[in-house]
């Protein structure tokens, strides 16, 4: 017969069961803090680049309208230097070029810089038949983004 004393269960955790969940979970959490950490620092990127590719693509869109040399008519039509008895000459200043070496930024901490140059013998036109417009912005950040479009004579 069995006495009240060696029936007895025991319920419960013991101190090494405690111990090991305890350094389980905290391993556990220090990965998942690592993680949320790493998103927090990196959710701010998106909107930079999205506010530089707005910078850039405005400038662009501004030089793009222009015309091609302070002699092209409205309209582009006849093209400056073309055969065309009524067409003007082109003199290469003006238009797109007003925009050369332009820096300016509407945001705090941004800079965007305009460069048109000549740029035919890229598109394998004579070198006077064609610019080349490159917008570069910068970040406070360091980051840059640079956007390029040629604009032909036409």
């Amino acid at each position: 017969m069995r006495t009240g004393n060696a029936c007895r269960h025991q319920s419960g955790v013991t101190l090494v069961e405690l111990i090991v969940f305890i350094v389980v979970v905290t391993l556990a959490l220090g990965g998942l803090l690592s993680v949320y950490r790493h998103s927090v620092v990196n959710s701010v990127d998106p909107l930079v680049r999205l506010r530089m590719l707005e910078l850039a693509q405005s400038q662009l869109d501004i030089a793009l309208t222009l015309g091609y040399d302070q002699n092209t008519p409205p309209g582009g039509v006849p093209a400056c230097g073309s055969l065309v008895p009524s067409a003007p000459a082109c003199i290469g200043s003006g238009g797109v070029s007003v925009l050369n070496n332009q820096v300016d930024s509407p945001f705090p901490g941004y800079t965007r810089s305009v460069t048109v140059v000549a740029a035919g013998t890229d598109l394998q036109l004579a070198n006077d038949q064609a610019k080349r417009i490159t917008v570069v912005v910068s970040a406070p950040n360091g980051e840059s983004l640079t956007l390029t479009a040629y604009r032909t004579n036409f």
